[in-house]
């Protein structure tokens, strides 16, 4: 198993990763976008253990699932780096109006019930969770100040990179993974930012490992970066001077081999961030960044009304619209969130700093 990094050199990774870890990586994975699809739709029934009725979903639906898979993704294989190598790590959301996302994994973690106890890590807390977000009284669908570890409104897009690079200055050992969305990637402060890399020091500066997401369209039409051909974006980031690992994933791909590409990419960056760090790279290195490729609104609805939804423009906000008034859409919902396997899964403490985990049957579904 490969991945794509450099000048079309096809570099071996290192030792594989325990199957064990990624099927963890897998269930995390599986659990927050539960966890993110349910704040979009759900006001009760929150473990859906009972069938769903028009009046468990909420009156009005806002939210934006089509990034947040990807997130999610990206959000469970860092953990299992910074666990694996005791990294002090910064995540950087630019598509923060991928809400949903970073909301359901910071509850996941324990991170959200400790700031927020009555939004407690149990069915009553989560009943809490999705019925707060993006409702009266309760919170953003946008990452904002009610979200632990919020910067800014996460409407704001264009000022992940630059956020990256200003909190890696000054703080040797920190690496700061920023994600940007490929219809971020087109606003100016965005494009400006990619030069950053030019004033970091490995010695006393800490290190920025952006990852592009390119999963093809913005709001209503697809973005540039996914749509030239990958030797012309390899070149583009090339130029800016960062060494480019591609990670793709396939719409209706065992999201296994997802895993197993990711988790390779992953450590290889870690290496040669380590290699930079150390001091044999030269005055002017080039640091290593991930592009990932992975279908709008990934594990989501393929097909509503005879129109394709994921890997579309349709997945970007809600997927699904009229789910109290129509009957198959919301027999349509309810095989989707089944999906994930909800109240599968138990929670623990454990690992170092005593993090969250989750320990889950698998059931069918992504």
């Amino acid at each position: 198993m490969t991945v794509t990094a450099g000048a079309g050199v096809r570099t071996q990774p290192g030792p594989a990763v325990d199957p064990a870890d990624l099927a963890a990586v897998h269930d995390w994975w599986r659990a927050a976008n539960y966890l993110s699809a349910g704040q979009i739709y759900l006001l009760d029934n929150p473990l859906l253990r009972e069938p769903l009725r028009p009046e468990h979903i909420k009156p009005r639906l806002l939210g934006h699932w089509g990034t947040t898979p990807g997130l999610t993704f990206l959000w469970a294989h860092l953990n299992r780096v910074i666990a694996a190598r005791d990294l002090d790590a910064l995540f950087v959301t630019g598509p923060g109006h991928g809400g949903p996302a970073v909301v359901a994994t910071a509850w996941l973690e324990g991170t959200y019930a400790d700031r927020f106890p009555d939004v407690s890590r149990d069915e009553r807390g989560m009943r809490r969770l999705f019925r707060q977000f993006s409702f009266p009284g309760g919170v953003p669908s946008h990452a904002a100040p009610e979200t632990p570890g919020s910067i800014h409104e996460g409407g704001e897009l264009g000022y992940s990179l630059a956020h990256a690079y200003g909190a890696a200055m000054d703080n040797p050992g920190l690496l700061v993974a920023c994600v940007v969305g490929d219809g971020e990637a087109e606003t100016g402060a965005l494009a400006a930012s990619w030069h950053a890399n030019k004033f970091l020091d490995p010695a006393t500066d800490g290190a920025v490992l952006p990852i592009l997401h390119l999963n093809g369209y913005k709001i209503a039409n697809p973005t540039v970066l996914a749509r030239i051909p990958e030797s012309e974006l390899r070149s583009l980031l090339e130029g800016y001077g960062h060494e480019p690992f591609f990670v793709d994933a396939g719409a209706g791909e065992d999201p296994m081999r997802a895993h197993e590409r990711m988790a390779a990419a992953l450590d290889e960056v870690c290496d040669r961030i380590a290699a930079i760090r150390s001091g044999t790279e030269g005055p002017r290195p080039r640091w290593p960044m991930v592009v990932l490729r992975s279908p709008k609104g990934w594990t989501g609805p393929g097909v509503v009304d005879g129109l394709a939804v994921e890997g579309s423009w349709r997945a970007h906000q809600v997927p699904l619209a009229n789910v109290r008034e129509n009957p198959e859409h919301l027999a349509l919902l309810e095989e989707w969130l089944r999906s994930y396997g909800p109240g599968s899964c138990s929670t623990r403490r454990a690992g170092r700093g005593g993090r969250w985990t989750r320990r889950c049957r698998r059931p069918g579904g992504a």
